[in-house]
């Protein structure tokens, strides 16, 4: 499983000969993502302006090869879902150009850490859960969402991140603008049938409930509120996957009045129904 892990910046001081020379090789081996790159294009039989076709960017990708422009995680994991290509081995850290997909591993794509090491809770507001799924390994992306720790035992040995809910598919337990934390699980194996997750897949994430399908590889997503129909998924098309541990909510006298709402229309069906018979 590949982990991109974001660290703070260390500067380098260049103050004698021998520093130099490590400099400069720094910035050798910082090139060699852009030999592979082109190698990658060529073993492919592909021109620049086709490449660029591939990977989902404009123009041609002469920039990259000449390093006037950055290679971003976006091609980066475009390279690893289109060709197999391993990240590691593109920046110089593997010997091993192709990985094959775990189907099974819904591990964080991305963690974050303070300076002393401590893992943070990043939290994903509604709009940024819309474009979630696409930066999924982007670690440049992580760092415009807002981090916080949380010093409770609850919280700790594991890896936790924040989604605000959208949508009243949750009702009446969770509700629009809720936020909901969650334990990043690791494995598809991890989960556990009945609880709520939350679930990435390739284009959206979602909080529900998860119902497994016995003898399958696909489940089902079920919402609390029961004027939504369940959601079938193969299990291979989620990205990530967070049991949803706790939640923070605003507003605490609103649940009774939703349950209130919730029992007045229920009521009114029955009465129509009543009357429907009465006519018949």
């Amino acid at each position: 499983m590949i982990k991109n892990i974001k660290y703070g910046i260390i500067p380098i001081f260049i103050w004698n000969y021998s520093n130099f020379m490590i400099y400069l090789n720094m910035v050798v081996i910082n090139s060699i993502e852009i030999q592979r790159f082109k190698k990658i294009r060529e073993d492919l039989h592909l021109t620049q302006q086709a490449f660029a076709q591939e990977l989902e960017i404009k123009g041609s990708t002469a920039d990259i090869e000449r390093g006037k422009t950055k290679l971003s995680g976006r091609v980066v994991m475009v390279l690893f879902k289109k060709f197999k290509i391993n990240p590691l081995w593109l920046f110089g850290e593997s010997h091993e150009q192709y990985v094959t997909l775990n189907s099974s591993d819904v591990s964080p794509k991305v963690i974050t850490l303070k300076p002393d090491g401590e893992e943070t809770i990043l939290l994903v507001n509604q709009k940024a859960a819309a474009g979630y799924p696409h930066n999924i390994q982007d670690s440049e992306w992580y760092e415009t969402l807002p981090a916080f720790n949380l010093p409770i035992p609850q919280f700790r040995n594991a890896t936790y991140r924040g989604f605000q809910v959208e949508g009243d598919s949750m009702m009446p337990n969770i509700r629009p603008n809720d936020w909901v934390l969650g334990r990043a699980l690791s494995s598809i194996t991890e989960l556990s049938d009945g609880k709520i997750y939350i679930v990435v897949l390739q284009d959206s994430v979602l909080v529900k409930k998860i119902q497994k399908i016995s003898n399958s590889s696909r489940i089902k997503l079920i919402s609390l509120n029961e004027d939504y129909l369940p959601i079938e998924i193969d299990m291979k098309d989620i990205q990530e996957l967070w049991q949803v541990n706790s939640k923070l909510s605003f507003g605490v006298n609103e649940p009774a009045n939703s349950v209130l709402l919730k029992q007045l229309q229920q009521s009114m069906n029955e009465l129509r129904g009543q009357i429907n018979q009465l006519k018949d």
